[in-house]
């Protein structure tokens, strides 16, 4: 079936349609780069590669842009926190935010603009604004008028701007130029010590929302197919990037399909700090490896909700040990000689290879079927675990020599472009055939060899209490160890 996608703006999903033919322009909203990056969002940014990829697999030309907010409160707070020059602070984490991303094997987008590189653009779209009646200047900055385009207000929420008319009460923010309560900031005046630019209503820095217009605008002009981030964003920021981006352009709709993916909860609460549950990718990174982390967020549907506990992790790990053990085990297999010709894919055969080849080929099916259903990536990795256990059937059926290694060419082929090129789940060849060492490993070991040696002193010496307190030790690291007649032997959690 054509590509069906979830579009908010429309509660339901529609056919996939793009402004110009084979060719799709996605923005997708980066981070506010004031701290390193955190689970969910390692959730969203995989989320919104795997449908890059997708995108790109079923032959779109596509460009994909995603911005990195490098002025706001948090960023000028942190500045001051630690008596650093805020610009300091945006380098360092966008360096960091690359690298997060990298170890989650996530392609890079097109392009990555800073808002800062933007703010003339964005003094011109308030401008015109203004112009138009859509906006006012205020003492303390400049504030779109809601109600002067009330028919947009809630098309992602669907609020009713009636009801919030009936429930304001007339309220208005103190310390404000807001008009009305529902107003928001396209511009905000100069505070002491903060980083200003001049504008036409006086030194001062934009408003969050205005940012996104401005860069999206400038990469595709007036339309563009697909807008995404999470799922918190709906509302106030991407009805807010409704609100001007068609009332600047006069031109509705400005993004044709809106995407959200899901929350990351822990243990079945929203991650906070407060709560003590909160996770950067790089803590979380130095406990499980990256790929399995990436295989237990889209093991669900990018839309839906994720409780992220010890017995999803464990699930993911168990089954990502699978995938990754018979690609490797196929890898080795393919040799340098030329491929046999295989016999013809029929999965009602008696023959094992014949049946096999089958069912590797409708699993192919059901997994573009899968994807093709609004990105449905939790039902694209249920048939390639199927996919794994027809490779392991016919494996293990007694072929010939030049039929077991035509049959893993196949199966490579099959797994590179599912898994790897799609899901983005593979090692690379290179890396099954010359494993390189667990950089976790690596960090651990001189602790961990120290910590054993004193474990197997205690326990010789019967200071049972010595070794257990080693063992939370161990514990605590991520350490399993496993007691064997020539020693203790220890590997990662």
């Amino acid at each position: 079936m054509p590509l069906h996608l979830y579009d908010t703006r429309h509660r339901e999903k529609v056919p996939f349609k793009t402004i110009h033919p084979g060719k799709v322009s996605m923005y997708v909203c980066g981070v506010t780069v004031y701290d390193r990056c955190h689970l969910g969002h390692a959730r969203c940014y995989i989320a919104f590669d795997v449908i890059y990829r997708w995108l790109k697999q079923s032959g779109y030309d596509v460009t994909y842009v995603q911005n990195f907010t490098d002025i706001d409160d948090k960023i000028i707070k942190r500045a001051q926190s630690e008596d650093r020059d805020w610009r300091e602070i945006v380098d360092e984490n966008i360096a960091a935010y690359y690298q997060d991303m990298d170890r989650l094997n996530i392609q890079r987008a097109n392009h990555y603009p800073r808002c800062t590189d933007y703010v003339d653009h964005m003094i011109g779209i308030i401008d015109v604004l203004i112009d138009k009646g859509h906006a006012y200047a205020a003492d303390d900055g400049v504030y779109f008028d809601v109600e002067s385009a009330p028919d947009k207000y809630g098309q992602l929420t669907g609020q009713s701007i009636e009801a919030v008319r009936s429930g304001a009460s007339g309220r208005v923010e103190d310390q404000s130029g807001k008009r009305d309560h529902k107003d928001f900031a396209l511009w905000k005046a100069a505070k002491p010590g903060e980083p200003t630019w001049d504008s036409p209503w006086g030194p001062g820095r934009p408003g969050w929302h205005i940012e996104c217009t401005a860069m999206s605008l400038d990469h595709f002009l007036n339309e563009f197919d697909i807008h995404g981030g999470g799922h918190d964003l709906r509302f106030p920021h991407h009805e807010a990037e409704i609100f001007q981006g068609e009332c600047y352009t006069d031109h509705a709709p400005v993004v044709h399909h809106w995407l959200h993916n899901g929350f990351v909860n822990i243990d079945g609460e929203k991650m906070s700090k407060s709560l003590g549950n909160f996770w950067t990718i790089d803590e979380i990174l130095a406990k499980i490896d990256p790929l399995v982390l990436r295989f237990a967020l889209i093991n669900a549907h990018y839309r839906s909700p994720i409780d992220m506990n010890e017995s999803l992790l464990k699930d993911a790990e168990r089954n990502y040990s699978k995938l990754v053990d018979m690609y490797s085990a196929m890898v080795k297999k393919l040799g340098d000689a030329e491929p046999v010709n295989l016999p013809h894919p029929d999965p009602s055969s008696s023959q094992p290879l014949s049946k096999g080849l089958g069912m590797l080929e409708l699993m192919g099916e059901q997994f573009a079927k899968a994807m093709d259903d609004d990105f449905n990536s939790r039902e694209a990795i249920a048939k390639v675990l199927t996919a794994l256990r027809e490779m392991a059937k016919v494996s293990d059926s007694g072929l010939e020599e030049s039929d077991h290694h035509a049959f893993a060419h196949y199966c490579v082929e099959w797994l590179e472009e599912t898994a790897g090129d799609v899901l983005g789940l593979l090692p690379t060849r290179e890396e099954i055939l010359e494993p390189k060492e667990d950089p976790r490993r690596v960090e651990l070991a001189e602790k961990v060899e120290s910590l054993l040696a004193q474990r197997s002193e205690a326990r010789s010496a019967k200071d049972w209490e010595t070794a257990d307190v080693i063992r939370d030790q161990l514990n605590e690291l991520g350490v399993v160890v496993t007691d064997t007649a020539e020693g203790p032997v220890w590997d990662l959690v």
